[in-house]
């Protein structure tokens, strides 16, 4: 039996959102988020319902980081919304571009009190509060406008989270006066161009530098090519924020790695006598330092004037899209002999001696786990100890958006719902989720997700008992261990009881063999490493 298509408001949401490629939405269906679920299957959209509304919103964030496109996230109102707003916070600092829609309070209902479900004082104000804009629409016309601006947004501005509010008794509304054209997607205006003064300005400093080096942030990552191109031509080392990791291939013989807050990367930086930043805030949660304190003529190119001077004084500020800079500057550089870098193997070097006598123990275990990863596989991560003193360093990737993090957010419970949002954006590539036991309890209920996706996703724990950096910091301030010592589940038998395989590694061949065993059986897979007795 066929059922009529009643084209609610909710309907033409998703219709426009499909018009610009959007294939896959994350969320869990609730009372009063129906209707922007019913046109799903007929627009050809795969709903991924995580079992956290956190976890939504990190699972898109990792599909966006592969396709390129937003991440969408549906929530119901009230609490949905609100759980799903640590994720937004995330793609707002990380500058990543994600939509949450949801519903609110029905027009003329607002600020009632009056103890509706999901009522909430001013869920549109707490949203507002964390994302780039959020907008309460009245009209279905303005609902679908709403999703032109936000692509707007991401195609020429700093890609950031937006939230869309429809009003329970709009969403629920047949959208007249709605029309195909109307839900075409929009043509964009071309990348801003580069005022040809300063890039000449540039080129001239560059050119007869004899120590230059690129430090490349996230407004770098849809430039890989100019930027290498850049780099070659100057024999410029390129060292990247960890958002930016991946962006110059690791094993390329200038790439510094995303090493910038190890001082012995970052001084290289700090000294060189040009410093090209490329699309960077320079923000302390990237250099584990207030300043970098360049102390030779610095450029930098970023899409916003406001940039320019953040956190570092720019002697030659070039305002555009990264990529259309770069080729500007290349082509102003001309066609010049590439040069040879230098001091790159030293560096590293010093970087990976730093990482060992900062924190031992991770850096020798994070150099077990790189080395028994497949070279291609996308490997997500958390703000746990094995990523920001180990793996960050020490695995080298081939291209940007390899090891989905959150640098400046720092939260917790990213890594696995960021590796199945990964492996459902890019099924070619093996999808690993390398986290702490503290982190991965955060989100440890979308495993269930990663089975019910069908999805071959591996999960590395590796648990050192609970918080140790918060035990390390307790000690440090002379407080005796407080709430950081926690009952570690049997993570391998969790695994088995999600629908996957847990299995144990106690040392560097166990874990070659284990992670091997995973890729071959493929599914989830929980591969538990005990930090206390793993054999180095």
């Amino acid at each position: 039996m066929q059922t009529e298509i009643r084209r609610t408001t909710g309907w033409v949401i998703i219709e426009a959102l499909r018009g610009y490629g959007i294939d896959t939405v994350f969320g869990i269906p609730g009372t009063h988020n129906l209707e922007l679920y019913r046109p799903l299957s007929a627009l050809g959209i795969r709903p991924v319902t995580t079992r956290h509304e956190q976890g939504a919103g990190y699972a898109a964030d990792g599909w966006s980081l592969q396709t390129g496109l937003p991440g969408v996230v549906m929530t119901t109102s009230g609490p949905g919304l609100l759980n799903a707003l640590s994720a937004a916070g995330t793609a707002y600092c990380e500058s990543r571009p994600m939509i949450i829609l949801s519903p609110g309070p029905a027009r003329g209902s607002e600020f009632a009190d009056v103890g509706t479900l999901h009522e909430t004082k001013d869920q549109l104000a707490a949203a507002s509060a964390v994302v780039e804009w959020g907008r309460r629409v009245g009209t279905a016309a303005e609902a679908v406008a709403a999703v032109h601006d936000a692509f707007a947004l991401f195609a020429t501005g700093r890609p950031r989270p937006v939230y869309i509010e429809v009003p329970l008794d709009l969403l629920e509304e047949v959208a007249d006066g709605v029309s195909d054209d109307d839900l075409a997607p929009r043509g964009f205006p071309p990348a801003p161009v580069a005022d040809t003064a300063a890039i000449a300005e540039a080129a001239r400093l560059l050119a007869a530098a004899t120590d230059p080096v690129i430090l490349a942030g996230g407004g770098s990552r849809r430039a890989p090519g100019p930027l290498r191109a850049v780099a070659e031509r100057l024999g410029a080392p390129v060292v990247t924020t960890a958002n930016a990791k991946g962006v110059l291939d690791e094993h390329h013989p200038l790439s510094l790695g995303a090493n910038l807050r190890l001082a012995a990367a970052r001084n290289r930086a700090r000294d060189a006598d040009v410093l090209l930043v490329v699309g960077s805030k320079l923000g302390a949660a990237e250099l584990w330092v207030d300043q970098l304190d360049a102390r030779g003529t610095v450029i930098r190119i970023d899409l916003l004037a406001s940039q320019l001077d953040k956190n570092q004084r720019a002697d030659v500020g070039i305002v555009g899209d990264a990529a259309a800079s770069l080729q500007a500057l290349l082509a102003e550089l001309g066609d010049g002999q590439p040069r040879t870098g230098g001091h790159v193997a030293g560096t590293l070097d010093a970087v990976r001696a730093e990482v060992h006598e900062l924190s031992p123990v991770n850096a020798a275990l994070a150099e077990v786990i790189a080395g028994v990863l497949p070279a291609d596989a996308i490997v997500a991560t958390d703000s746990s100890q094995i990523a920001y003193w180990g793996l960050m360093n020490v695995l080298r990737v081939p291209r940007a958006n390899s090891m989905p993090y959150m640098a400046t957010y720092a939260t917790l419970g990213y890594a696995l719902p960021a590796a199945l949002g990964s492996r459902l954006g890019d099924p070619g590539r093996p999808a690993f989720a390398v986290t702490g036991d503290g982190a991965l309890m955060f989100s440890v209920q979308e495993m269930i997700t990663v089975v019910e996706q069908g999805l071959d996703v591996t999960v590395i724990v590796v648990d050192n008992g609970g918080y140790a950096e918060i035990r390390q910091n307790e000690a440090d301030a002379g407080i005796a261990p407080v709430g950081v010592e926690l009952t570690q589940p049997d993570w391998a038998a969790l695994g088995t009881a999600f629908g996957g395989t847990g299995r144990r590694a106690d040392s560097a061949i166990e874990l070659a063999e284990a992670v091997q065993q995973a890729q071959s059986a493929g599914g989830l897979q929980v591969i538990h490493i005990d930090q206390s007795t793993f054999a180095l």
